[in-house]
């Protein structure tokens, strides 16, 4: 199966029954795979005119009760940043696909990059948070997307599956378990009686229960700085509650949100970190090292945001230096440096469309004599 499509089974899988998006490469597979089986199961696709109206119907539908996705790239996810504010401040459960390709604007359009990995997390103004997963092969490109309908739904948050040209592009076989035996999560319904209920009134795990639009309950999404009950409140004491939540709901669930795998850690005195297919050839990396005992290892991100500095912390406790390997110009390396102490970190770093191969990231180890 093609990752693309594996992405649209685990939209699926998860329950989805709502695409609204606007083709662009490397994403396209992703809403023709919609536009088939939606149908089908009782869904609904819709072609959007641009990418704004996309993420603002996928928003709609998602106040409205469904479970509700779109799939892009970096082009299209910054014409959609705005309405991804909207998507935070009123806890509307969505998922955001980036299939990333090389940028900025046009840039190369069917080649693969990795230069998304920020604009993921802050391309929407404000302070906010946001849940990033990344898969690094077509199994994952299904697992993951099943675990971003779950996060999205439970947290009530926009959730970004952040692919890239290879993977999306790229065929493996996959294991599609049966529908019982995969794990679903729906978003906490109200329970209250309908003159009671209040739309941003929250429970201990920060999370407001969800009544859909059109429900015997009066429910409000309001953009602007609103009280519990969804009318505007602008005093400073309330918006500082207000957006501390939206962070925290997500933050105080880091351990469980981030995601990770790891490969010959253990002892690793070289400590590669990478995500996508950039992993894959971190790995590869790592076993030609390892066989000429060279003693490396690999820390595979399979969640970017919340970032999981507290996974870097721990996996490079024994390292004597941190290897990067990315298609962008160190957008991930920025930040693990913010989570290691006198550990050199270097990038091994590609923008020409291309991936990278583990010989490259060889001559970075500096290993005795297999270099290049």
């Amino acid at each position: 199966m093609e990752g693309n499509i594996a992405i649209g089974e685990g939209a699926i899988a998860a329950g989805a029954k709502f695409y609204a998006g606007y083709p662009i490469t490397p994403s396209s597979e992703i809403a023709e795979h919609a536009s088939v089986s939606l149908p089908k199961i009782g869904g609904t696709y819709i072609q959007m005119e641009d990418e704004i109206g996309s993420i603002a119907a996928v928003i709609g539908a998602s106040m409205a009760g469904a479970k509700a996705y779109t799939a892009t790239s970096g082009p299209g996810v910054s014409l959609m940043n705005e309405n991804i504010g909207l998507a935070c401040m009123v806890e509307a459960p969505c998922v955001i696909i980036n299939v990333q390709r090389v940028g900025p604007s046009t840039g190369l359009a069917t080649k693969p990059a990795q230069g998304d990995f920020l604009q993921a997390r802050w391309g929407a103004h404000g302070d906010h948070a946001i849940i990033a997963l990344a898969p690094a092969s077509v199994q994952e490109c299904f697992d993951l997307t099943v675990k971003a309908f779950n996060f999205a739904e439970r947290f009530r948050a926009p959730v970004f599956v952040l692919s890239d040209g290879i993977i999306g592009k790229m065929h493996e076989t996959v294991f599609i378990p049966d529908c019982e035996e995969i794990k679903i999560e729906n978003r906490k319904p109200a329970t209250c009686e309908p003159r009671e209920f209040k739309s941003y009134e929250y429970d201990d795990d920060l999370v407001p229960p969800f009544a859909p639009f059109g429900g015997i309950r009066i429910s409000k999404a309001n953009g602007s700085g609103h009280g519990l009950d969804g009318y505007p409140d602008n005093s400073p004491e309330n918006y500082d509650l207000l957006a501390r939540r939206l962070v925290d709901k997500i933050e105080n669930c880091k351990e469980e949100i981030c995601l990770h795998k790891a490969y010959y850690c253990e002892d690793a005195e070289i400590l590669i970190i990478a995500y996508g297919s950039s992993a894959r050839s971190g790995l590869a990396a790592a076993e030609l090292a390892r066989r000429e005992g060279l003693k490396a290892g690999l820390l595979q991100l399979q969640t970017l945001w919340p970032f999981p500095g507290h996974l870097v912390g721990k996996y490079s406790e024994k390292a004597e230096k941190i290897i990067v390997p990315e298609l962008s110009l160190g957008q991930l390396k920025s930040e693990i440096e913010k989570h290691v102490n006198n550990i050199p970190v270097i990038g091994v770093n590609r923008i020409n469309g291309l991936s990278l191969p583990p010989g490259e990231i060889i001559k970075a180890l500096c290993c005795r004599g297999i270099c290049g």
